[in-house]
């Protein structure tokens, strides 16, 4: 089965424009691959493999784990339903692909989390961007995390017989007053669920989402007591609620309060000491923007446990830091390589980032200048204020063409502006609506050489290695 995101995970696909598929509909077939062999093509939809309904790629991957697969492909242009067998050798894959994870339908949240980002965007944001999906086959597929409000008994079921681990699960709270404040009505079915889970040996990521006066001080510490006396909880998340500008509830969180966030990063100390005491791992951890909002150092990275919740913020900058001393202290050559072809054209480097990555990057940034023992590098980060969503939104991930474009300046000649990769989505559209292509051709015409990467040392090196080497 799929493994739960990691630390190399690329990203997740937020709030793609495309429309959801309806069915097994297949998008590639292998050439040469027992499905190829067996006359499947691109555009024909698999409905049951071996008289099973699909509803999902885990029932593709359950049903169809032997040698022999016997199929029901529905052909589009023929408007018939055939028998197709396939046959494979031991370890083989079938060679085929799917236009979706999601075969029945993704299923939606029934919760109203006070919290919810979805409610606190513009009203003239696209509407898949509303969509806010709480599918528990999604948590193991992609990593999303889910409350489990809307698990059906019978999918309970299910999670314990395929055992579709590690699930990933916004908890939040454990009071049941605190939760169905927080969450609504539905809050309990989470609880029961999640027991039901945990007493099955089923590995659970946990979330909190943290509301200064709501679920934090002594609610925090019930809830952190709770997932202490459940072993089956290998790692949980702190991370502190985020605001818009068009929030209509919240207008300030951990990010304007430092001793709020030393508070949270102080209470939650012991338990890290007894669980890596006991287990050999932390277990409990914070999102970077506490480290940030408290003005602390930023943790060293067995910390982190291997980085199960990367992409929830846990980890980001102490992964980023040390990848930078990496880059600076195993590739130097390429380093000089490449400073020496941007001196040569007099050209800058701008690296975009959110505000809240500005400060490792400019550590990258003096790193390498250190590493080559120069001040003439032009290598610097430029922080997009977020001006799209306000708030104290100030991750590179949410960064929008709008303010970008407003933002940069609108002379680049002799400079190379290094877009992140993270601020597209998989359709290369950003959360405004703008498309890589349109951004590109905007920069350019203000002089610029732009480059799409990752924003990981190594990547930013890789990316402007190829280009100077073009």
């Amino acid at each position: 089965m799929a493994a739960s995101p990691t630390k190399e995970t690329k990203r997740a696909d937020y709030a793609s424009t495309r429309e959801q598929a309806d069915g097994a509909w297949i998008s590639h077939v292998e050439d040469g691959s027992p499905a190829w062999e067996a006359g499947l093509e691109e555009g024909m939809r698999i409905l049951t493999v071996n008289g099973v309904e699909l509803r999902d790629i885990i029932d593709w991957r359950w049903e169809a784990d032997g040698r022999v697969a016997e199929l029901n492909v529905y052909v589009p242009e023929d408007d018939e339903v055939y028998e197709c067998v396939l046959e494979r050798e031991a370890g083989q894959d079938w060679g085929v692909d799917f236009t979706d994870v999601l075969f029945d339908g993704i299923r939606t949240c029934v919760n109203a989390c006070q919290f919810c980002f979805m409610a606190m965007l513009p009203e003239d944001a696209r509407a898949s961007l509303s969509l806010r999906d709480d599918d528990y086959r999604l948590s193991f597929l992609q990593g999303n995390f889910v409350t489990l409000t809307n698990v059906s008994d019978e999918e309970v079921e299910r999670i314990i017989e395929c055992r579709l681990e590690p699930m990933n699960v916004s908890l939040h709270a454990i009071s049941p007053e605190v939760r169905r404040s927080l969450i609504g009505r539905h809050a309990q079915r989470g609880i029961d669920v999640l027991e039901r889970l945990l007493d099955a040996g089923i590995e659970v990521h946990g979330q909190i989402v943290l509301c200064a006066g709501i679920n934090d001080g002594e609610e925090l510490h019930r809830t952190l007591d709770w997932v202490e006396a459940h072993p089956s909880f290998t790692s949980l998340a702190l991370v502190p609620m985020g605001y818009t500008r068009y929030s209509k509830r919240f207008s300030s969180s951990f990010s304007e309060d430092q001793e709020a966030s030393r508070a949270v990063v102080k209470l939650l100390e012991p338990y890290q000491r007894r669980a890596r005491e006991r287990l050999g791992i932390t277990r409990f951890q914070l999102s970077d923007e506490f480290y940030l909002d408290a003005d602390l150092p930023i943790p060293a990275a067995e910390t982190y446990d291997g980085y199960p919740q990367f992409y929830d913020g846990i980890g980001m900058l102490r992964s980023f830091l040390d990848d930078a001393h990496e880059v600076c202290e195993h590739r130097q050559e390429d380093l000089r390589l490449v400073a020496e072809a941007l001196a040569a054209g007099n050209a800058r480097v701008l690296f975009v980032c959110g505000e809240a990555a500005e400060g490792v990057i400019g550590e990258f940034c003096s790193a390498w200048k250190a590493a080559l023992s120069t001040d003439e590098l032009n290598v610097i980060p430029v922080a997009i204020h977020n001006d799209y969503y306000g708030g104290d939104v100030n991750v590179t991930g949410l960064i929008v063409s709008c303010d970008l474009l407003a933002q940069l300046d609108e002379d680049l000649t002799n400079t190379v502006v290094v877009l992140p990769e993270v601020m597209f989505n998989f359709d290369h559209v950003t959360l405004d609506g703008d498309t890589q292509g349109h951004i590109v051709r905007e920069l350019q015409a203000r002089g610029a050489t732009v480059l799409v990467a990752q924003t990981s040392p190594q990547d930013l090196l890789d990316a402007l290695q190829t280009h100077v080497a073009s």
